[in-house]
């Protein structure tokens, strides 16, 4: 069967992070074709349903999910012609994994997702925070998106403009409105990269920041600098229980960008005009030390300033640790962190983080 229905799943399972009580309805789909099945099951249930893809992103409650949880594994990419541009269209499906798709096009000599190698999650996922890294975001190659939309009740088509994609932004987040299907990308025929913006990227290929190299080059380095930093599934025995970046890089006041400049800070310049700054970045000047437990099986990485799960941990320990980084953060530099991942199930309001 190509859609698998099961009560009572340890959500942890299903997590980088390892963690999480069980969801009342737990449902794996591998074929869209029966999607239709889904949507009449989720009808005869109480509340909206979640989606998970990878996991990679989420931290699901100690309590569970009452709601039911689908869990998407289909896979699938199709290049469906070419663009008014020039460009070639690929369509994907929303199970499938980014880092997968990314080795694809790059290997058919298609440049324009070179730099968000090694990301985990699914396709699908990408554009609800629209997913960036080392100076590219979908929205850079999003043409559109076909969803199921739960108020309408009906399968849409919404191109990039209305996806609202901002700086890991979109009018997907926080919404329960809309479950994405398949999504379509334009991208580029190009023997070299996107320009790299990114000093380590640069250093790690031995060429001035602004270069352009062969996607695969790219995309080769960028993989290096994320090993290094842990920021790969699989790639650290010890900081294997994580979602990779815990909070957002936050938007600086002129002030605050030109103070930090000062400092050495690496503060970046996006698309939409803000300024921002590593979060790791302010949380090391916080003081925190790599490997300093924050909580109860909770500790920063030992490669890198981010949060990691170990025996022991909770969702509610993984809460405290948050709330310790984003209030240290503030009083130490004046900057708010708010967190990046999604808080997924039944959580008691006295134990939401501080945002």
């Amino acid at each position: 069967m190509s859609m698998r229905v099961t009560r009572g799943v340890p959500l942890a399972g299903e997590t980088t992070l390892a963690i999480g009580g069980p969801a009342a309805v737990f449902v794996e789909l591998q074929d869209l074709a029966d999607f239709g099945e889904f949507v009449a099951l989720a009808e005869a249930l109480p509340g909206a349903p979640t989606v998970l893809g990878a996991g990679s992103n989420v931290l699901v409650s100690d309590a569970g999910c009452s709601s039911p949880v689908l869990r998407m594994h289909t896979e699938g990419v199709r290049f469906s012609g070419e663009a008014a541009d020039g460009r070639v269209l690929v369509e994907v499906q929303a199970g499938h994994s980014l880092h997968d798709l990314v080795d694809t096009v790059v290997g058919h000599g298609l440049a324009g997702m070179e730099m968000l190698v090694g990301i985990p999650g699914t396709v699908g996922a990408t554009p609800v925070q629209n997913v960036g890294a080392y100076g590219q975001e979908i929205s850079d190659t999003l043409i559109e998106v076909t969803a199921w939309d739960w108020a309408l009740g009906r399968r849409v088509t919404l191109d990039a403009a209305a996806c609202g994609l901002g700086h890991r932004t979109s009018v997907f987040k926080g919404s329960g409105r809309w479950t994405l299907l398949t999504l379509v990308f334009a991208l580029r025929k190009d023997e070299l990269s996107a320009p790299l913006t990114y000093r380590q990227v640069a250093e790690r290929l031995d060429v001035p920041v602004g270069s352009r190299v062969p996607p695969a080059e790219a995309a080769r380095a960028v993989l290096d600098v994320r090993r290094g930093k842990g920021m790969v599934l699989g790639c650290s025995a010890a900081d294997r229980r994580t979602v990779g970046s815990v909070f957002f890089s936050p938007e600086l006041t002129p002030a605050q960008a030109r103070w930090l400049h000062g400092e050495g800070a690496p503060v970046n310049h996006f698309p939409d005009g803000s300024a921002r700054v590593s979060a790791s970045w302010l949380t090391r000047r916080a003081g925190f030390v790599l490997g300093g437990r924050l909580a109860e099986g909770v500790r920063v990485s030992y490669l890198h300033h981010t949060l990691v799960a170990d025996e022991g941990a909770s969702a509610a320990g993984f809460t405290e640790a948050v709330d310790v980084v984003v209030r240290r953060v503030l009083e130490c530099t004046g900057i708010r962190l708010a967190p990046e991942i999604d808080f997924v199930g039944d959580w008691p309001q006295r134990l939401r983080p501080a945002s």
